[in-house]
């Protein structure tokens, strides 16, 4: 049980020898990471795990199973109701997750108090 929102990313450089030599980030993640140097106090309400580039990652796996194993992905607290704009339930497990990096900083926006984006 969870009683707190977990935001899995990617780190901030890794190797992906299907896509070319040298390093790589995450765009969305990146985008994630500027969110939280934004809000710092958002960063204290919710787990953040790093989690290694190959798949299969298996804390994510554990959460909302293999289906879902693009970062970012907000795993949402347990009891978290109603569900918010853009969530979903994992079929393998039953969690709650958002998978869209929009979505994602819209929650964290209305639950947790981070900036939204300027439109």
């Amino acid at each position: 049980m969870s009683a707190r929102d977990r935001l899995f990313l990617l780190p901030s450089a890794f190797e992906d020898p299907a896509a070319g030599p040298g390093l790589f980030h995450c765009p969305y993640c990146a985008r994630m990471t500027g969110v939280l140097a934004y809000a710092p106090q958002v960063r204290e309400r919710i787990d953040v795990q790093i989690v290694d580039f190959p798949r299969p990652r298996a804390a994510i796996v554990a959460l909302v199973g293999d289906a879902h194993q693009s970062c970012p992905l907000l795993v949402l607290a347990d009891g978290t109701d109603p569900l918010p704009p853009g969530a979903q339930r994992s079929s393998a497990t039953g969690r709650a997750f958002i998978a869209d990096t929009a979505r994602i900083i819209d929650y964290l926006a209305d639950r947790h108090g981070a900036p939204r984006p300027h439109p």
